[in-house]
């Protein structure tokens, strides 16, 4: 596995929400990778060490012990100090003074612990919850109605400390809160770094102590502020593939439509045309979006195999290795699939494996754009037979990889979609709208400009 991939490959293991490490900027601070678990180093713990106190703690979490409290402090302790390399020392014990309150001033928190630098200025602010506490959650029996996240990012602003970390044992979750820049959450969970232990060398890299007190330009706070700015090189990066995914479609619809003697576009324009493609991309984000989020049925069996954006692009792309391009070429049964998704999400479905309600939405409104089924205008959905284009899977591909594959210069990347916010999906759908589509007779040839010039189209003869 290559460095960069090592990269991408993590962050995809651990639940990110917002605004993150970008795998360019890991490339650059990490050119030789992760961190080795066995470096032989005080920070670098062996990992039987650290599975023989997980494996402890969590016995007396199954077994109910009466001690578990006792248990959830020795663990939670183990981390800091043995996996992470924090001195006692460091860990002040004046926490309690650092407190936020509610809006309401009905609760407050304060931190467990607080990491402080030589001159005794605060750079992590550390939380520790019991084992059954969602992290994400609010409590019910909390007269504070935001969850623990919520909590800890309103304390980093109060105080101005951009960093915390937050756990019930199982997940460890990084609080990025720095004022004027949007909040990001990342979470790794405890078990999982036994399993894949790519993600317990990420944490061990990242959150160790000599990312909070050695060359300032490889500490954590410096490396969230170069994502920050990378992120509007990905979002410019995604902006023109998914433009290009566009006109693919489009030529694919409009060879559909000369294959029907130029029947089916009859009534549509060209700017009609563009914006119909346009809905599917971001119908596309949209689930892709809602699917990574929990918030659709991603992970279960039926949905997963014959409904899921997330898992299609894998099955194509695995068609294509087994099969070869051709194979893509000559079948057209993905392009169903995704209408039959996009009507589920607008209709909902109440079949018994398959539950989900209607979300409605002009976005995802099957008559707004009737010629992407095959139907004329004016037609419904619910009474008039779809015949859905022959848009071939290749293009279905080509469409998939332009949202979750990111190609730049340090290679491609799988793109999650729970680093991106919504200002970002706002920003790159803002971009497409300023674009449209003509018709011509001739022969077009499209021209890669400078990065700050436009993108001449002109005619091949010309």
């Amino acid at each position: 596995m290559s460095k960069y991939s090592q990269h991408a490959e993590w962050l995809r293991l651990i639940d990110v929400v917002g605004s993150f490490l970008t795998p360019n900027v890991l490339e650059e601070a990490f050119p030789q990778g992760l961190d080795a678990i066995d470096g032989g180093s005080t920070f670098n713990t062996a990992k039987k060490d650290s599975k023989l106190a997980f494996d402890e703690w969590r016995d007396a979490v199954d077994e109910e012990n009466p001690r578990l409290p006792e248990y959830q402090k020795a663990w939670i302790a183990f981390v800091l100090q043995r996996i992470l390399g924090f001195y006692t020392g460091e860990m002040a014990k004046d926490a309690e003074k650092y407190e936020a309150l509610s809006d309401e001033g009905l609760g407050k928190i304060s931190p467990d612990f607080v990491l402080k630098d030589s001159e005794g200025v605060p750079l992590l602010f550390v939380k520790g919850y019991p084992n059954d506490v969602k992290l994400d959650s609010p409590s019910k029996r909390d007269s504070w109605l935001a969850s623990p996240l919520e909590k800890m990012t309103k304390l980093c602003r109060v105080h101005n400390v951009r960093l915390a970390l937050v756990t019930n044992g199982d997940q460890w979750t990084l609080v990025n809160a720095p004022n004027g820049q949007p909040s990001g959450y990342a979470t790794w969970h405890a078990l999982l770094w036994f399993q894949e232990p790519l993600t317990y060398r990420a944490f061990q890299t990242l959150l160790n102590r000599r990312r909070f007190f050695y060359d300032e330009a490889s500490r954590l706070p410096a490396l969230l502020d170069r994502s920050f700015e990378n992120m509007g090189e990905i979002t410019d990066a995604l902006g023109s593939q998914v433009r290009a995914a566009i006109e693919v479609l489009i030529q694919g619809i409009n060879k559909a439509d000369a294959d029907r003697n130029r029947e089916l576009l009859r009534d549509v324009s060209p700017r009609t045309l563009y914006e119909a493609g346009l809905t599917v991309m971001m119908r596309l984000v949209f689930i892709l979006c809602a699917e990574e989020r929990g918030l659709l049925l991603l992970d279960s069996e039926l949905y997963d195999s014959y409904y899921a954006v997330s898992t299609l692009r894998n099955q194509l792309a695995t068609d294509r290795d087994n099969y070869g391009e051709d194979i893509l070429e000559r079948r057209h049964d993905a392009w169903t699939r995704l209408l039959t998704t996009f009507r589920m999400v607008y209709a909902g479905s109440d079949y018994e494996n398959l539950r989900l309600p209607a979300l409605g939405g002009s976005l995802f409104d099957p008559d707004r754009y009737p010629f992407l089924e095959g139907r004329k205008t004016g037609s419904s959905w619910k009474t008039d037979l779809a015949q859905p284009l022959p848009i071939d899977n290749r293009t279905v591909l080509l469409l998939l990889e332009s949202l979750q594959i990111l190609k730049q210069k340090g290679g491609a990347t799988f793109l999650s979609y729970r680093g991106l916010d919504v200002e970002q999906i706002g920003y790159i759908y803002e971009g497409l709208l300023e674009q449209t589509a003509v018709q011509t007779n001739k022969v077009m040839l499209g021209l890669i400009g400078s990065k700050n010039a436009k993108n001449p189209i002109i005619s091949l003869d010309e």
